[in-house]
């Protein structure tokens, strides 16, 4: 049975090895990475159309933080341009075949990190992502609600070797990539952005968890988030909010009304709104120490309930934390104890190998799921991109059949150079992404496009619920394993010693 043998739960709060932190669904969130070609625009030349959007970036009223690998950001767009031509010369390939540049958005949730630390996650993901083989530079823009980089990198290699094509799955390789920088940085990650009825995804300054709190929730947390830092006045806590990313708006007689980052109306600052205790004269009571914190609404929805790993109290003393952590650290220890028994009973586990045999098909479920789910992603971005191609073929035709009737004349040819070259693209995306196979017809298509566009929803929905699963039953797991003495299936020596 399960409790044989075991300790008393005092006594194994001082026992057992460190366990690392798993990272959990709860609190903020990181952003969701995607990456975008960029091709020469029309009636611009490529160095206009790279200088047009770099401006962007580069813009000083957005600009918090810059860093850049092999450019300068300044003269990014010439030098990617010379890069190019001499691609161009070896190769023989035009500048402006395909795409100029790409470019990666990432996104974090206001508080969580610093422009300064959120441009060095973007260049070490940059860094990782292109293997330092081309150029790129990194503009941390803090103009909304959250910060977010802007990432735009040469589609040549900077040793002029090869050009960057953007693979099937590489959205969700780049976020995965992103993910595993936030998790070395010890920053929380979203597993299943939810998305668009277009398929965008949200960024994560918008998406929290799987319901997105109201705005008046949002606000009513950061509020008490702010009083808990002791303002010295009003004042200092209205920046407070500004610095969480709420737009803050002052109207007469002293209304206050703050604006969610994400929202479209502002939410006020009174009683009637956000309930008891939330008041302007409330908050400046609160600030002068004369009433307590206000409550959030009994209404409010409730956290859900997650089993976290328990405490090596010894190594935390040890590391010279204070008697009142301990006291704190040991009610923690049992409250997520008793949490994983209440998981054992509700799940009718009485025995260890029961529990072991859950938590690995829970663990084999999740990433089924995400194999699953990776190929589906990757079928439907292939009927994507083939019904784009067939419909371009299907415009450029009559113009390449012109270009025949003539004769492949030069003069045609001059005229009609773009169209040309649009007909000779997607010919080429529908010969690649055919693979030989006999061309569907476009309503055959559509229904693919319909069918797998649902398959990939269903299949978000089960896959967040079966990630639920497998980190509840990793952490119970791991709890018991130290409530036995058991790491990988052997005696702790820790512990018998």
């Amino acid at each position: 049975m399960l409790g044989s043998g075991a300790v008393p739960l005092p006594g194994f709060l001082y026992f057992g090895t460190f366990c690392p932190k798993v990272p959990t669904r709860g609190g903020a969130t990181t952003a969701t990475t995607y990456i975008r070609p960029y091709k020469k625009a029309a009636g611009l030349s490529a160095v206009q159309t790279m200088e047009e959007r770099f401006a962007y970036g580069l813009n000083p009223q957005k600009l918090g933080a810059v860093s850049s690998h092999l450019c300068a950001p300044a003269t990014a767009a010439a030098e990617f341009l010379l890069v190019k031509s001499e691609y161009q010369a070896a190769t023989a390939r035009p500048v402006e075949r395909g795409a100029l540049f790409f470019q990666i958005r990432q996104a974090f949730p206001p508080g969580e990190v610093t422009a300064e630390e959120a441009n060095k996650l973007g260049f070490e993901t940059a860094m990782r992502w292109t293997k330092g083989k081309y150029q790129f530079f990194v503009c941390t823009h803090t103009d909304k609600g959250h910060l977010h980089n802007h990432i735009y990198f040469n589609s040549t290699a900077f040793d002029c070797s090869r050009k960057f094509h953007n693979f099937l799955g590489s959205s969700f390789a780049l976020r995965r990539l992103s993910d595993r920088v936030c998790l070395e940085h010890d920053l929380s990650v979203i597993q299943n952005p939810k998305q668009h009825s277009k398929g965008r995804f949200l960024h994560y300054g918008q998406w929290i968890g799987d319901k997105p709190p109201s705005a008046q929730q949002r606000v009513r947390l950061a509020v008490i988030a702010a009083l808990e830092k002791k303002p010295a006045d009003f004042a200092a806590f209205l920046r407070l909010m500004e610095e969480s990313g709420f737009a803050v708006k002052r109207g007469r007689g002293g209304v206050v009304s703050f604006l969610a980052p994400g929202q479209n109306k502002y939410t006020r600052l009174r009683a009637s709104t956000l309930g008891a205790g939330f008041d302007p004269e409330d908050i400046r009571a609160v600030i002068a120490g004369e009433r307590p914190l206000p409550e959030l609404p009994k209404d409010a929805p409730p956290p859900i309930r997650q089993v976290g790993l328990i405490i090596d109290i010894q190594q935390r003393m040890a590391e010279g934390k204070g008697p009142a952590y301990e006291r704190w650290a040991k009610v923690y220890n049992l409250k997520q104890m008793a949490a994983a028994l209440q998981f054992l009973q509700e799940n009718n586990l009485t025995d260890y190998d029961a529990l072991a045999a859950k938590t690995t098909a829970a663990v084999d479920r999740a990433h089924a799921l995400a194999g699953e789910l990776q190929t589906t992603e990757a079928a439907l971005s292939k009927v994507s991109g083939l019904m784009g191609a067939v419909v371009d073929y299907a415009k450029a035709r009559p113009v390449f059949d012109g270009y025949k009737a003539a004769r492949y004349s030069k003069k045609y040819l001059a005229e009609h150079e773009a169209e040309l070259a649009t007909y000779r693209a997607a010919r080429a995306a529908m010969n690649e992404l055919l693979g030989g196979e006999k061309l569907p017809k476009m309503d055959a298509l559509k229904k693919q496009r319909r069918e797998l566009a649902d398959k990939k929803k269903a299949l978000y929905a089960e896959y967040r619920q079966a990630q639920r699963d497998m980190r509840e039953a990793v952490a119970v797991k791991a709890n018991i394993d130290h409530l036995l003495g058991l790491t990988d299936g052997r005696t702790d020596k820790e512990q018998t010693r």
